[in-house]
């Protein structure tokens, strides 16, 4: 049976108890990250961001081992009922898109960083809102999308590797490329929650937290720059 197929059993924009746990993981995780960059980016950890970016695709490639094994920590933690490994895969998440996110924060003045994040909070809630409303209003398997995400994940670390040491310009790139991956990916977690009931809402709602976190982080570099072209 192809997999496409699997995406074909179920169409319909109401939640269930499970979806709106789903959501509730994910929000509260996400809320935790924001409150936690925007503390960090006080201190002087916010300058681990300038050390790490100073060749930018060795920031792209600890912070990228960060979420990779945050992420596994918290599966393996969830799947098998280990509620401090779980935790642990967290904390890991909660550091990395904390201390990644303050050190973009710490760029702009005091005064200027709650609007900040007030506007990242919705623009990536107005895209997750919009990337929900296209999934769930078609009969149609996304599975492909994670294939697009890992995709545009290594063309965008290409891209970064030779703009860092060959040709600047190619950062931009590698920049987009990443947001994509990262839009695929929330795009292909909001379809697991809709296709795989059997999913953990824990786990489910991780999944998603962590691809939203990734297109907030890069809103809110988009943000903070036009932000500072009004200044």
């Amino acid at each position: 049976m192809s997999h496409e197929t699997r995406g074909e059993t179920r169409r319909g924009l109401l939640l269930s108890t499970r979806e709106w746990k789903v959501v509730f993981i994910a929000t509260a995780l996400m809320v935790l990250n924001v409150l936690l960059m925007a503390v960090l980016a006080t201190t002087p950890l916010a300058a681990v961001n300038d050390a790490l970016f100073s060749a930018p695709i060795l920031g792209v490639l600890v912070y990228g081992a960060a979420l990779f094994v945050g992420e596994w920590v918290a599966e393996r933690g969830v799947t098998n009922g280990n509620g401090p490994l779980a935790l642990v895969g967290l904390v890991i998440l909660q550091g990395a898109f904390g201390t990644f996110g303050a050190g973009v924060l710490s760029f702009a003045p005091p005064e200027l960083r709650l609007t900040a994040l007030a506007i990242t909070a919705a623009v990536t809630g107005g895209l997750t809102l919009l990337l929900a409303l296209y999934v769930y209003a078609r009969s149609k398997s996304f599975d492909r999308w994670s294939t697009y995400s890992m995709g545009a994940f290594l063309l965008g670390i290409g891209a970064i590797a030779v703009g860092t040491f060959v040709e600047p310009l190619l950062l931009l790139a590698g920049f987009v490329l990443i947001l994509a991956g990262f839009l695929f990916r929330l795009g292909w977690e909001i379809w697991r929650v809709r296709e795989r009931r059997d999913l953990p809402a824990t786990l489910a709602g991780i999944g998603v937290y962590i691809a939203a976190m990734g297109v907030f982080v890069h809103v809110l570099q988009i943000v903070l720059r036009l932000l500072a072209r009004r200044e």
